[in-house]
């Protein structure tokens, strides 16, 4: 009769498994439907078509323009400057001519990072006037 007990209290001993699988399965239904609706964040430029207007080349009217390359170079009035100095160069410039504004002029494969931190760089600097000008290839 000893055995008999036994059995009966490792049957009742069993754990069972159903309500913790509708727990997992309940939280893979709410992560599916939560990731489908995340979005990246981001910006969407469109960049002017290269134009063969030249400025007109007035020293007292003198812009501040920033020539980017495809490899990501910055040059400003030919020499090649690294993007921390955009804001210190906007600043001398911009005390020299106070009507001058900022022009970057990019390559068609140039990266919109680039152009967003030269542009943070002038408004740093107090400049608010900024235009963004594609180079032809």
């Amino acid at each position: 009769m000893a055995l008999g007990k036994r059995n009966k209290a490792e049957e009742d001993a069993q754990i069972d498994l159903t309500p913790m699988l509708d727990v997992v399965f309940i939280m893979l239904i709410f992560f599916i439907v939560t990731a489908s609706f995340v979005n990246e964040s981001g910006i969407d430029v469109t960049r002017p078509p290269p134009t063969t207007d030249q400025p007109p080349s007035d020293t007292k009217n003198r812009n501040i323009v920033f020539d980017v390359s495809d490899s990501g170079d910055i040059f400003l009035e030919g020499r090649r400057i690294d993007v921390r100095s955009v804001r210190a160069n906007v600043e001398r410039i911009h005390a020299e001519n106070p009507q001058a504004k900022v022009i970057i002029s990019a390559a068609p494969q140039a990266k919109t990072e680039l152009f967003v931190e030269i542009s943070d760089q002038a408004r740093e600097a107090g400049v608010y006037d900024i235009s963004l000008a594609t180079k032809r290839r």
